[in-house]
């Protein structure tokens, strides 16, 4: 009898994408302490790693995650540990990556899952997802980002709809209220997020980067706090080599190669 592998969260290289995979589908991908640190791990590697331009996070088997595995962080003998110092947080409550994440979920996307998701950048939803926000049934609340990246994406309404009614949905509903971004078959969701990491990964980096952090920006501090930041993201950009090529490779009627510098 073959032995299940260890839970774990683990990574692979492609090419400039580092594919994040959530691996513990006999538990429904729910999470140990230990699949978390190395979940920071990854997206650490993500954020320092200059040949690295883009991540992809997915799942093994049929279900994206059903959440925390509860008495391993919260019970007797929980083994949970503080964030290392200089980690990305997998929720970027702290340290938020900097470098563009697509999600693809599948089946069960449960609690975490969703602001795992929502942590990220563009989210690809299988046809099968299901979400729910339940913290509130169990007598707890979101405590990993949904409480205001809901807002932001769903809108208020649409946001205190499912986070009072901690009520069951699918794809089409989180892509109506704009969770998702894409719905596609099931088993095709992972392919899909690679490609559009592809197509990333095909344009300037530190553009990305710079486009990323002043959306951020707008987020964080409002239009005023965006408008302030277009000089740097303009000193940043333009005297880049990347722009030097994006120019040339233009005029020269060829497609742009950058080395993110």
């Amino acid at each position: 009898m073959t032995e299940p592998s260890p839970a774990q969260v683990r990574h692979e290289r492609h090419d400039h994408i580092l594919k994040i995979i959530i691996d513990n589908p006999a538990k429904k991908n729910a999470f140990i302490p230990e699949m978390m640190e190395q979940l920071a791990a990854a997206l650490t590697l993500l954020e320092q790693d200059d040949a690295l331009w883009a991540g992809v996070l997915c799942a093994e088997g049929d279900h994206f995650t059903a959440g925390l595995d509860m008495p391993k962080f919260f019970g007797p003998g929980a083994t949970a540990k503080p964030l290392a110092e200089g980690q990305i947080d997998p929720f970027g409550l702290k340290n938020q990556c900097r470098k563009p994440i697509v999600t693809a979920v599948q089946g069960i996307c449960f609690t975490i899952g969703i602001e795992l998701a929502l942590a990220g950048d563009i989210v690809v939803a299988a046809d099968d997802s299901r979400f729910c926000q339940m913290e509130s049934k169990r007598g707890i609340a979101p405590l990993g980002g949904a409480h205001f990246r809901y807002i932001t994406r769903a809108g208020w309404g649409n946001a205190m709809y499912h986070l009072f009614l901690c009520d069951e949905f699918g794809a089409q509903e989180a892509y109506r209220i704009g969770l998702v971004q894409e719905v596609v078959p099931a088993g095709t969701q992972v392919e899909r997020a690679m490609t559009l990491a592809r197509t990333i990964v095909a344009n300037a980096p530190l553009g990305i980067q710079v486009t990323k952090e002043a959306g951020r920006k707008y987020i964080e501090g409002g239009e005023q706090a965006a408008i302030a930041a277009v000089a740097t993201v303009r000193d940043r950009v333009m005297g880049s080599a990347d722009a030097t090529e994006g120019i040339m490779s233009f005029m020269q009627r060829r497609p742009a190669v950058f080395q993110g510098r």
